[in-house]
């Protein structure tokens, strides 16, 4: 029996997790039993996270670890991934990531050069991985400095502005009576979200009477 652990991540409170929700149907179509799932909001870019610590206590040798992309799993500088990843292949369980090609079958099938070749390919597409997660992080954060100093020096920068569109269409959907979890689903916002933007639509509202 093909056994899997999957693990979700998105970096911030207010993001939703519920996109990477169909990894769990998708492995059960291709045949794996699930027997976990972890789900954190957190930065890629930390190792101290709890559920991914959990995640790597709980594997059995033999186990799979499923995720979204390797981003889900690390965006940490190449060496503190490679260790990430040694942590986990300690416990004899490896990836099943998009993106991310595994030969560990084909290697347990060769032998001699051939095998020595396939385990080293398979290292330098995981190292490559890696560090484009990294890199990519690393783009993002400073295309957002640079982008705050740009507005900073023309006098622009005032911080995050809550999307006004979105809050008004959740103001709308409470009032008519609309659950949470929906108004999460047709606002496209998490439900942590909604009930933040309705509690200080009703103690404003509350304030003006």
């Amino acid at each position: 029996m093909k056994v899997a652990r999957i693990y979700q991540r998105v970096s911030t409170k207010e993001q939703d997790l519920t996109r990477q929700e169909s990894i769990v149907e998708d492995a059960k179509a291709s045949g794996f039993y699930i027997a976990g799932v972890y789900k954190e909001k957190a930065s890629g870019a930390s190792a101290d996270r709890p559920e991914l610590i959990r995640m790597i206590q709980d594997l059995q040798p033999g186990e799979v670890v499923i995720a979204e992309k390797i981003d889900r799993i690390s965006r940490l500088p190449l060496a503190d991934a490679e260790k990430l990843i040694g942590a986990i292949r300690a416990k004899g369980a490896r990836l099943a990531i998009p993106g991310v090609v595994d030969l560990s079958e084909l290697v347990e099938n060769s032998s001699g050069v051939a095998k020595v070749v396939l385990e080293a390919v398979q290292d330098m597409l995981l190292k490559l991985s890696l560090q484009i997660a990294h890199d990519d992080y690393e783009d993002r954060r400073e295309r957002q400095r640079q982008g705050i100093a740009l507005a900073k020096s023309k006098g622009k920068f005032k911080g995050r502005s809550p999307d006004l569109d979105m809050h008004n269409q959740v103001i709308a959907l409470r009032s008519a009576g609309t659950s949470i979890s929906k108004t999460a689903k047709l606002s496209k916002c998490s439900e942590s979200q909604v009930k933040r933007i309705w509690k200080k639509y009703k103690m404003n509202r509350n304030e003006s009477h």
